[in-house]
């Protein structure tokens, strides 16, 4: 069996990147993994892909559609999950947006935008899981995904700052009140992170002037990276797993930074 086998596992933000190598990494170690996604129909799509990995690994997998922003969206989302799989052991907050702006012209509505899925979405995750836990009966897990921005702020991206500020905030508060619970709660902190997200922000970049040229943002972020390069999603689920799993059983409160040296605190 595998490092998280029998263990019934929710990743949102999983149709793509990192959501989706993590779900695919427990799938690997023998989890019943749930890929949950604001984009419902791609998130299927991820989830047939992968019945023959989940099958070889000794799991099963499913999927749904969430917004994470919508409580009783979130809260059918995790009765989806129970009624399929019988229980919730792990939850992944992994979902996350986000849009720059130069610091002067960030406006309320991008503000809100940010905050709204990266901050209250994260909220509602951790307590929604949190509640099906206590149900339970017998503790679980609660991983939350923060990034470099939670450690130093960068002038493009401040509300995405603000809210992966929030997530460590939220971390280490949802640590304090569950441990009762037997329910722990860590998070990591991706670096830069080849991904569909990040082409997307290296675009919007471009739009508002902070960068002149394709791929020239992360090639100056890249330039700080102590390991020589960034990061592939493959690159953080040693990590995730490990969270998700028994071996960090006595972790709690923490954030696991997985930036390749990019930041060091």
């Amino acid at each position: 069996m595998g490092r998280v086998g029998g263990r019934v596992c929710l990743v949102t933000g999983a149709a793509r990147g990192i959501g989706r190598a993590i779900g695919e990494a427990l799938l690997d170690e023998g989890a019943d993994v749930c890929f949950a996604d604001i984009d419902a129909d791609r998130a299927g799509e991820v989830a047939e892909t992968n019945r023959q990995r989940a099958a070889e690994g000794g799991g099963r997998v499913m999927s749904c559609g969430v917004d994470v922003t919508n409580r009783d969206a979130v809260r059918a989302m995790i009765e989806a999950v129970v009624g399929e799989f019988g229980r919730l052991d792990v939850k992944f907050n992994n979902a996350g947006v986000n849009k720059p702006m130069n610091f002067l012209d960030v406006t309320e509505d991008n503000w809100n935008f940010i905050m709204g899925v990266n901050g209250l979405g994260v909220l509602i995750g951790m307590q929604e899981a949190a509640n099906q836990m206590i149900t339970q009966g017998h503790g679980g897990k609660i991983i939350n995904t923060a990034s470099i921005a939670s450690r130093q702020g960068f002038d493009n991206v401040a509300p995405y700052c603000a809210s992966k500020w929030a997530v460590v905030s939220l971390t280490q508060s949802g640590a304090r009140d569950l441990a009762k619970h037997g329910i722990t709660v860590t998070g990591f902190a991706p670096g830069v992170v080849h991904t569909e997200m990040w082409d997307s922000v290296d675009r919007d970049l471009m739009e508002i002037g902070a960068s002149e040229e394709p791929g020239q943002a992360m090639e100056e972020f890249a330039s700080d990276i102590l390991r020589g390069r960034v990061a592939k999603p493959e690159d953080i689920t040693g990590t995730t797993t490990f969270l998700a799993s028994p071996e960090s059983d006595y972790m709690t409160g923490q954030i696991v930074m997985i930036d390749g040296g990019m930041t060091l605190v």
